[in-house]
């Protein structure tokens, strides 16, 4: 495993070593960090969710 400028190299696939990369970031950063990037990723979803039309409220169907 190689480490570069927080890009992580693997040779073959590794998910152990991809697994622990990740945490080390995670850990790297202070909590009102993780919190601002869980809202950014949370905005993310709720932008392509829209874009995809699931996010549209419930229509009433009137019937005849």
């Amino acid at each position: 495993m190689k480490k570069t400028k927080g890009v992580l190299l693997l040779k073959d696939y590794d998910e152990v070593e991809e697994i622990n990369f990740e945490l080390d970031y995670l850990l790297s950063l202070s909590v009102a960090e993780r919190f601002r990037l869980m809202q950014a990723k949370n905005l993310e979803m709720i932008r392509l969710l829209e874009q995809h039309g699931h996010r549209r409220p419930s229509e009433i169907i009137k019937r005849k």
